[in-house]
């Protein structure tokens, strides 16, 4: 969504030098992943420029066929490519290639606003955070579908019930990040379920982060959403249940331990029933399900301890490597 570059209040423009300080210090980089984005990504590109000046803006194409990385290198971006289809396989290129202290990520399609990065930024360096999200808040149907909407409350809670706390906006393609969060994120995700994963990696390592309301808005005309809301709220579900098998397997496998033995014992109620009426157990093949049920079952939980002693020496592993690079410095101005 083209953003109109009327005058900025005394607010904003006390934000941009506050920026403005910041990135003499620091490096910026606006990344914009992009797959079929050439209706969009001239004003997305000219956008970021004039709200955050002194940033450096990577366009990286993923097997565009609309002419999007010439159009984005004709606009002024430093434009590279992907191969592998998927937004995560983008972002794990971004992330490994582009070296710069800020990062602030943003979705090619021209419905987020540009002029709240500065806040992002702010935000970021003023708290010392690790990841600033970009809550989307829009009153227009066509920018925000209903399906849309329930979809990401509904994956939303079921982040918050397996890791504790989550974010009001989890699936927001506009976020801020440190280093130092870019720099320790894993990146196994191929697609959408991607921003499920920065969450995740937020959680797990229990980094300072913050949500700051932003403007979104509908797509332009002529640009077309690449998202499905059914196959990619399924993929996104399954990353869920990856990362909490992933995150917390003594938690995933006592579930199946208790399922296992509940069943166990139900089926066991006739078994028991005729052993105290007669004395015989002439149900045998079902006290030998009855047996196999609880054994799986006590091999579930079996699994979910070591693989819980597993997890924590990654997580500290993991810790090890995010705490080895520097926390986010406010600028001068801001100390």
């Amino acid at each position: 969504m083209g953003r109109s570059s009327s005058a900025p209040s005394k607010q904003s423009e006390g934000v941009l030098r506050s920026v403005g300080q910041a990135s003499a210090d620091q490096r910026i980089a606006v990344l914009v992943p992009c797959h079929n984005e050439a209706a969009t990504i001239t004003a997305v590109v000219r956008d970021f420029q004039r709200a955050l000046p002194e940033s450096a803006i990577y366009v990286f194409d993923n097997n565009s066929s609309d002419g999007t990385a010439a159009v984005a290198r004709e606009a002024g971006a430093l434009v590279r490519t992907v191969s592998d289809q998927g937004k995560g396989n983008v972002i794990r290129r971004m992330f490994a290639d582009i070296e710069a202290d800020v990062y602030v990520l943003v979705d090619g399609d021209g419905t987020y606003d540009a002029k709240a990065a500065p806040q992002l930024v702010q935000t970021l360096l003023a708290g010392g955070l690790d990841m600033v999200v970009g809550t989307r808040v829009s009153d227009e149907r066509e920018a925000y579908r209903r399906g849309h909407r329930f979809g990401n409350r509904m994956l939303t809670r079921c982040v918050a019930t397996l890791f504790g706390r989550t974010f009001t906006d989890m699936l927001s393609g506009y976020r801020a990040f440190s280093r130092r969060f870019v720099k320790s994120f894993p990146a196994h995700a191929a697609g959408f379920e991607t921003e499920t994963e920065l969450t995740v990696h937020a959680l797990e390592l229990r980094m300072p982060v913050a949500e700051l309301a932003t403007a979104y808005g509908a797509r332009p005309e002529g640009s077309a959403s690449k998202l499905n809301t059914w196959a990619d709220g399924l993929r996104i579900l399954l990353m869920i249940v990856r990362l909490f098998k992933a995150e917390r397997p003594l938690l995933f496998f006592s579930a199946g331990f208790f399922a296992c033995t509940l069943l166990s014992l139900l089926l066991a109620i006739p078994v028991f029933d005729d052993y105290l009426r007669t004395g015989l157990v002439p149900r045998l093949p079902t006290a030998l399900l009855c047996a196999a049920i609880m054994l799986f079952g006590a091999i579930l939980l079996t699994c979910g301890i070591v693989l819980d002693t597993v997890t924590r020496g990654r997580a500290e592993m993991k810790r090890f490597a995010y705490l080895s690079l520097a926390a986010p410095r406010p600028s001068a101005e801001q100390r």
